[in-house]
């Protein structure tokens, strides 16, 4: 499978084109997935600690056509991340930082393969969904290997967790780039400005308004209120800060 990991939305001609563009190079009997569209906005790094969230939606051999790339067409460069067996086609802003970071077997690649007239600013239609392509198809294209530590060199001091909110779902419910198995051990309770907030193990588990957190099914540290809206509670917000207590 293709799945398509952006910032495009689907309103607009930018994720149609770009999925024109991976069929063309794919053949019609590619399977592609719309994974994410409304990723952080403009934002690789919140995106990074999301899309290392949905690692587990890959399996051996797809392809993720990752693209949230306010860089582009300045010098950064357009990369190839095969890790674990999956591959990563995008930008090398640090959207692929925490997947890298938390894979044993990876391999970088710089994309060298540019077609004639590509736009300076949709690089997602012009090289990155066309490579995707190629890769589903097993057409070869110019690109050369790279060490992994030559990747974006800022995401490297990133922190392994973000302990921020990094995104509010359609529900309201607030994803923090936090991996509930990093603090379920040492956190009954997480606070969030003055807000104090309980865990939970699900939303039938408190009461109808009660706001709770919980592992999320992608494994993040999730803030939900049952029945309501997160994003509705004080102070709470993408880029709002979280920390935790010790267990009492």
């Amino acid at each position: 499978m293709i799945l398509i990991f952006s910032d495009f939305h689907f309103t607009g001609p930018y994720s149609g084109a770009m999925q024109a563009a991976v069929m063309r190079h794919a053949g019609k009997n590619a399977g592609i997935v719309n994974l994410m569209l409304d990723a952080p906005d403009r934002d690789p790094m919140r995106s990074a600690y999301l899309l290392a969230s949905l690692r587990r939606e890959f399996g051996v051999g797809d392809i993720g056509l990752c693209v949230v790339d306010p860089g582009v067409g300045s010098a950064r460069r357009a990369v190839v991340a095969q890790c674990d067996g999956a591959f990563f086609v995008g930008p090398d802003n640090g959207l692929f930082e925490m997947v890298i970071r938390r894979a044993q077997n990876v391999r970088l690649w710089q994309i060298d393969w540019e077609p004639e007239g590509a736009s300076a600013s949709f690089h997602g239609r012009d090289i990155f969904g066309p490579v995707a392509g190629m890769l589903a198809a097993n057409t070869d294209f110019a690109r050369h290997e790279l060490a992994v530590d030559a990747r974006f060199a800022d995401a490297r001091n990133w922190p392994d967790d973000l302990a921020e909110v990094i995104y509010i779902d359609g529900y309201g419910n607030a994803m923090t780039g936090l991996r509930a198995n990093m603090v379920l051990a040492t956190a009954p309770v997480l606070t969030v400005g003055d807000l104090e907030i309980g865990r939970a193990r699900t939303f039938s588990d408190v009461p109808a308004g009660h706001a709770f957190w919980y592992e999320n099914s992608f494994g993040l540290v999730e803030i939900a209120v049952n029945g309501g809206r997160a994003d509705q509670l004080p102070g709470l917000g993408v880029g709002s800060k979280v920390n935790w207590t010790g267990a009492t």
